[in-house]
């Protein structure tokens, strides 16, 4: 079986996996895509305070 090469990963355009954290990598629902921000909910409440983002209630 030498010779023999894998094929090649579909590279995601569109869909659940096709964007993911800049932070912690994390792939699906939940990224903040607004303002090219591309986080993660969680790594948006921990980043957002150093960013000047305030919480309104």
């Amino acid at each position: 079986m030498m010779g023999m090469a894998k094929p090649k990963k579909k590279v995601r355009t569109k869909g659940k996996g096709a964007y993911v954290c800049r932070r912690c990598g994390r792939v699906g629902y939940g990224i903040i895509r607004k303002y090219d921000l591309y986080l993660c909910r969680s790594c948006f409440l921990e980043v957002a305070p150093l960013m000047g983002w305030k919480k309104y209630e």
